[in-house]
């Protein structure tokens, strides 16, 4: 086999293959980890024939709770067939004694992810802007999929899933905090104080944006949703509310989303929300409140980022960012939530 990568031994996950999947492995394997990935790790795999996707959790300082790969399977599996583009899903491993920890394999997608300026380049004005609809047009279809004819009814538990993600995600801080900020105790306070009516239950992909989507090569249509790592069933306006928080970081900088200017064609958040509303029933009437949560999530994952960075315990550059940006976020989810 050609040389191991970063939490994949190749000769294993040969093996592996050739015990789940007898005769579908034509030569050695080799591979390389994809840029891009600052939470689970992906790779791409080839036996000089066929080219796969693997997924695998981080090397160290695993949540709980998080980098659920049975999860990602699971959801990926039943939406293939559906209007919503997804990889196609191969096989599972559950048994971590393979490559460390549980991984899947999945279709390789020939696709461009809009993840970087060169990328965005490509999009002339109506392009960029055909590229922000069919974003927001993909999550519609997402959340109108119903998902016990799919085989997501036992997916999730949608009764009391705001308190509960509040409460979740503030346990998620509690395991990855590197210092105390005076800020995330407000927010965990605000959100449980003003929770809203729940919205009808749907399939929730829990990280959508643009860079978590796949483009065909000609940039015409998206090509596969990926990384579903946190999908779940739930209220679905919390997708809506961290869309907009993405769309809005797109327009300030290159923290976690590439420079997206409206002047360029790009859509701004609340032209991403009228369209979503217009495709919806769904009331938005207190869209700030899932914004806020949408900030308060982006920051717990951020610290995560960060406690891993600490440790050594990151693949690739550009992780050093995040630990500053965690308090500006908090404060973002404050704004608003209406807590100067």
């Amino acid at each position: 086999m050609t040389g191991d990568l970063p939490g994949v031994e190749l000769a294993a996950l040969a093996a592996w293959l050739d015990r789940e999947l007898p005769g579908a492995r034509r030569g050695e394997l080799s591979g390389e980890v994809i840029a891009g990935g600052k939470s689970n790790l992906t790779y791409r795999i080839t036996d000089g024939t066929t080219t796969w996707a693997l997924r695998r959790p981080p090397l160290a300082h695993v949540l709980p709770t998080a980098h659920d790969m049975v999860r990602e399977y699971t959801v990926i599996n039943a939406l293939d067939g559906t209007a919503v583009p997804v990889p196609h899903a191969v096989a599972l491993c559950d048994d971590p004694d393979v490559l460390g920890a549980p991984f899947y394999l999945m279709g390789f997608v020939d696709g461009v992810v809009l993840d970087r300026p060169g990328a965005l380049a490509r999009l002339d004005p109506s392009g960029a802007g055909r590229a922000c609809e069919q974003l927001t047009d993909t999550l519609v279809a997402l959340h109108a999929v119903d998902p016990a004819p799919v085989g997501l009814a036992q997916f999730g538990r949608p009764e009391g899933f705001l308190a509960r993600q509040v409460r979740r995600w503030h346990q998620q801080w509690q395991a990855s905090e590197t210092r105390p900020l005076a800020e995330l105790d407000r927010v965990v306070q605000r959100l449980g104080a003003r929770l809203p009516e729940q919205a009808a239950p749907a399939i929730v992909h829990g990280d959508y944006r643009l860079t978590n989507v796949m483009y065909t090569p000609d940039l015409s249509r998206i090509a596969a949703v990926v990384d579903w790592e946190m999908a779940t069933l739930g209220d679905p306006l919390t997708d809506v509310g961290l869309l907009v928080v993405y769309q809005t970081l797109s327009t300030q900088g290159e923290f976690v989303m590439p420079h997206m200017d409206p002047a360029s064609g790009f859509l701004t958040p609340e032209q991403m929300v009228a369209r979503y509303a217009a495709g919806s029933a769904r009331d938005l009437s207190r869209l700030d409140w899932y914004v806020g949560f949408g900030y308060f999530k982006l920051a717990v994952v951020a610290e995560g980022i960060h406690h891993r960075y600490l440790q050594g315990k990151t693949v690739g550059p550009g992780f050093d960012h995040f630990g500053p940006a965690v308090p500006t976020l908090l404060r973002a989810a404050l704004a608003s939530l209406h807590d100067q």
